[in-house]
């Protein structure tokens, strides 16, 4: 089976500053949508649209041929699949669970197991690329799950990202996100350093992201977010307190290895600073503060 527009019914749960774009291209691509979000106003447009509201995540799930979720934590992950009122016990047979949050690698494990023992089909596909991804349909989707699951839904992954891999069985999309998040909680001190090191040498910053943003040390996030930085705007993109769940999550997939990685350790210990200073709601890019 592949999915198409045609024959299968999307049902999208977690409408937030990812997941209203998301499932905004999958409506223009002209699949029919079910939604649910707990704010019910963030489903506002997709329902304009033509998109079916649903009250309860199970309601999307009865009536959904695929269910996509992009929720919040891995609490909330749990909630929406294995709860009294939620996917797993609800969904059609053979229907095809797709968990694009970062959530833990563990818990992608249990929903596989859970979704196979009631004849479903789960994936774990956590995405990066942030807001700006989501809304030109540029993610980077990272999937564990079985090949053939993969084969049927890649349709949906193709409207919504461009770099699409499939990472190994159940839980290898989420040990592949934070493999993602570590790489950017090291490189985002290096910037917020170097740009600390800039200013306080007496340079211009801005001239001096000129020189280094073309050479060795350019980056998406040094020529993205550094600029940002300087100037102090600090409007999300991707929250705080939801990368520190992310380095929560791998330190804790990291120490249950017994892998010591200390630039992790050091990044969650001042974006946690920040956050307990005000910036919680902030971007990323507020990682500055913490060395101003």
């Amino acid at each position: 089976m592949t999915v198409n527009p045609t024959s299968h019914e999307i049902g999208f749960i977690g409408l937030g500053i990812m997941g209203q774009n998301m499932a905004g291209h999958l409506q223009k691509a002209g699949y029919k949508l079910h939604v649910y979000n707990r704010t019910k106003a963030k489903a506002d447009a997709l329902v304009a649209g033509g998109a079916k509201w649903c009250p309860t995540p199970g309601e999307v799930a009865a009536n959904s041929d695929v269910v996509i979720t992009m929720v919040g934590y891995p609490s909330d992950v749990e909630e929406v699949y294995l709860g009294s009122d939620g996917i797993i016990k609800n969904a059609k047979k053979g229907a095809y669970l797709i968990d694009m949050t970062t959530s833990e690698p563990s818990l992608a494990v249990r929903i596989a197991e859970a979704a196979a023992a009631n004849g479903l089909h789960a994936l774990d596909a956590p995405v990066s690329g942030g807001e700006g991804g989501a809304i030109n349909g540029t993610l980077s989707i990272m999937v564990g799950g079985t090949q053939d699951a993969f084969d049927a839904v890649k349709p949906l992954f193709d409207i919504m990202g461009e770099n699409i891999r499939l990472q190994g069985g159940p839980g290898a999309g989420q040990h592949t996100k934070m493999s993602n998040q570590i790489v950017i909680a090291s490189t985002m001190m290096g910037v917020a350093e170097g740009l600390k090191y800039a200013i306080k040498s007496g340079l211009n910053p801005e001239e001096v992201l000129k020189s280094i943003g073309t050479g060795a040390a350019s980056s998406f996030l040094l020529n993205g977010l550094g600029p940002k930085m300087i100037e102090g705007d600090f409007a999300p993109g991707f929250f705080v307190h939801h990368f520190i769940k992310d380095m929560t999550i791998a330190l804790k997939e990291a120490d249950a290895m017994g892998a010591d990685l200390q630039g992790l350790r050091t990044a969650k210990g001042l974006y946690e600073k920040i956050s307990e200073n005000g910036a919680r709601e902030d971007g990323t890019q507020a990682l500055i503060k913490a060395y101003k």
